[in-house]
């Protein structure tokens, strides 16, 4: 609905003339008349619409793609739409900045494109006419800047929902004011929420201050109640979006292959954490639409940064690369794996002792993943495992055994090397369905159509006393993407070597087909 602002001084303006208007208007060669195919994406869709219609009868729902963000002064980064927009619409990258889908209450089923109860609206903003100045004058949404952007009747076809153009949306959104509620994915787009609280200021006549704010509270508790339900919408995924996140996995093996056959290259070339982020980009991005977060390129005791995303280190020969990084494709579906990697092609005995404690908290952690089991099952499984380890080599304070240190009222010793939780939701955003209540997340059952992360890990400090001296500089952190089925889990990555053997074996089998 509204982008950020861009920063534009006078001395770059652009005359223009009368005549040049006409000029560049004419001797084109005329538009093609087709329309795109329906997307394989709308069917699926619509489903997710009617769920949304069912659940919200009667109301008037505003879902907002968002806006351009300003990268620098009069540049813009690549425009991404909110996750529950996209989820909506099946719209995926760099797809319609400002637009904002209405689901308008009908009382009837309507007919194709629309959902039960509800009229699915697109407005956005369409293509210009070649007689207008945002033609070849607008270097922000101008065709001749950023391309040709699809009709209204281009984009009804493509998704199979009604489109009109964004001008238009101010007013629907008022329309019936007091009559319907109205509730808006607020964290979308400021603009669009403000239009929307608009809006409603005629639904409550009182201007008394002790009236006007807990009403205005309550409605933003709607639009909260709006966005968790869209984002709990999420944790079961449908077959299309199955098939996405396995592209998706698919292009990321194909990024660590990548990475693990110019590992030498990167040890050679210095500031190797670069080198590596920019081999996994360059097959990121043409897989897909790139990554779908900052690649964590950890070498040595980077590792043990848990959100490493700087990459301006070496990579030398004797460390471990903790790469974290996950291909996104078109559809903005992304992978999340994580491989430790043993730069020269074969752990240490103190890194394998390491690296066969976490993968055997992964393997308990992956065997908790089944339906009928809560979500919160497949850390308590790993962490056990993590905490016997710990307790063998001697690392629990003294008098503290795994049952004390697991005691989250007195305990917790273990987290001083794995901080963190041990499994996410993984979908549209890499920590997916984030906005859901912990009852619906933490305390959730897991469902077949869920797919979750599972990702252990050992984090031992250089600057770590504590930790013995063999393992200081060493983090370790092994992550797959895990599908719930109706029997037990899939490994979506399971393709991807995990144990320390089946990793030195990745590796030479890489570099010999290399050469």
């Amino acid at each position: 609905m509204s982008s950020e602002e861009q920063k534009k001084s006078a001395n770059r303006s652009r005359p223009t003339t009368d005549e040049f208007r006409a000029f560049v208007a004419s001797g084109w060669a005329p538009r093609p008349t087709g329309l795109p195919e329906r997307t394989t994406a709308a069917p699926y869709a619509a489903e997710r619409r009617a769920a949304v219609s069912a659940a919200f009868p009667g109301e008037r729902l505003v879902i907002p793609a968002g806006g351009l963000k300003v990268r620098s002064n009069d540049t813009d980064y690549v425009f991404r739409p909110h996750s529950a927009f996209a989820h909506l619409t099946g719209l995926g990258s760099d797809r319609e900045p400002d637009a904002v889908l209405v689901l308008e209450p009908t009382g009837d089923a309507g007919g194709d494109g629309d959902v039960p109860g509800h009229e699915a609206i697109l407005y956005f903003r369409p293509l210009a006419g070649r007689d207008t100045d945002e033609f070849f004058n607008d270097s922000r949404y101008g065709e001749f800047w950023v391309g040709a952007r699809p009709t209204i009747d281009d984009l009804e076809a493509e998704l199979g929902i009604s489109g009109r153009h964004i001008d238009e949306f101010a007013d629907a959104v008022g329309k019936d004011a007091g009559a319907v509620t109205v509730r808006v994915v607020r964290e979308a787009d400021a603009a669009a929420a403000a239009l929307v609280d608009k809006a409603r200021a005629g639904q409550g006549e009182s201007t008394d201050h002790s009236e006007v704010e807990p009403r205005v509270e309550a409605m933003h508790q709607a639009d909260d109640e709006l966005s968790a339900f869209l984002s709990h919408l999420r944790m079961v995924k449908d077959e299309w979006e199955i098939d996405e996140m396995r592209s998706a996995v698919e292009g990321t093996h194909r990024g660590f292959d990548a990475v693990i056959a110019d590992l030498p290259e990167a040890v050679r070339r210095g500031r190797g954490e670069r080198w590596v982020e920019g081999v996994f980009g360059l097959h990121a991005r043409h897989h897909g639409n790139g990554v779908g977060y900052d690649s964590i390129c950890a070498s040595g005791d980077h590792a043990n940064t848990l959100h490493w995303i700087k990459n301006t280190g070496d990579i030398r020969e004797g460390d471990l690369l903790l790469l974290d990084a996950g291909v996104e494709v078109d559809s903005l579906f992304t992978a999340d794996i994580t491989r430790t990697l043993p730069v020269s092609g074969t752990f240490t005995e103190a890194q394998r002792g390491i690296y066969d404690a976490v993968h055997a908290a992964q393997e308990a952690g992956i065997a908790a993943c089944k339906p009928g089991n809560r979500f919160s099952d497949i850390h308590a499984a790993a962490i056990r495992v993590i905490a016997e380890h710990l307790e063998q080599w001697g690392l629990l304070p003294e008098g503290v055994d795994v049952e004390a240190t697991l005691d989250k009222e007195h305990g917790q010793y273990h987290r001083r090397w794995m901080v963190h939780g041990t499994s996410h939701h993984l979908g549209i955003d890499v920590h997916d369905c984030a906005l859901a209540t912990r009852e619906q997340y933490m305390d959730g059952e897991l469902k077949p159509g869920m797919i979750v992360t599972v990702e252990p890990g050992l984090y031992f400090k250089a600057d770590d006393l504590l930790a013995p001296p063999e393992f200081r500089g060493n983090g370790v952190r092994i992550e797959d993407d895990i599908l719930i089925t109706e029997d037990g889990c899939e490994n979506l990555s399971a393709a991807m070597p995990r144990s320390a053997d089946d990793v030195e074996a990745w590796i030479a089998r890489i570099w010999s087909e290399r050469g």
